[in-house]
């Protein structure tokens, strides 16, 4: 089994309080995130950014396991993830995640490249994670 961390301290009222986020590794070290930031914009991180970041890395990688097991390298795989989070009766819901893939893989056809983008939308951990609806666009260069 492996086991990561990650920690988070809140001081304060929901719209007047701070918080800040840090991970075992030590990449993001105190890193500041707030209602502001989450809800009206104002740069800084906020959870559902984070949530983007770890499908995006995620599914990238499993792409290329899922390339590699077919014979295949990529020389480039770019991901992009939008998580869409929506007020629903009961409060907020992460409600997609949407995938942007380009990659360079050479002697891929289109056919084989969409079959291994498919299988690493459903299995990557992260979207095993994901209580949600996740869409894609895949494009091979």
């Amino acid at each position: 089994m492996i086991n990561k961390s990650a920690s988070a301290n809140w001081k304060g009222g929901l719209k007047d309080g701070t918080g800040t986020i840090s991970t075992e590794s030590g990449v993001l070290d105190e890193v500041n995130y707030g209602f502001k930031k989450r809800f009206e914009g104002e740069p800084g991180s906020n959870p559902e950014e984070l949530v983007a970041a770890a499908h995006a890395s995620c599914f990238s990688m499993a792409l290329s396991m899922i390339l590699g097991e077919a014979g295949f390298t990529a020389d480039d795989i770019s991901t992009k993830a939008v998580v869409s989070m929506e007020k629903q009766d009961d409060g907020f819901a992460i409600t997609k995640s949407h995938l942007t893939v380009t990659a360079k893989v050479p002697e891929a056809s289109a056919e084989d490249f969409a079959k291994a983008a498919e299988t690493a939308k459903a299995n990557c951990p992260i979207s095993k994670l994901l209580d949600t609806e996740i869409t894609m666009d895949a494009t091979l260069a």
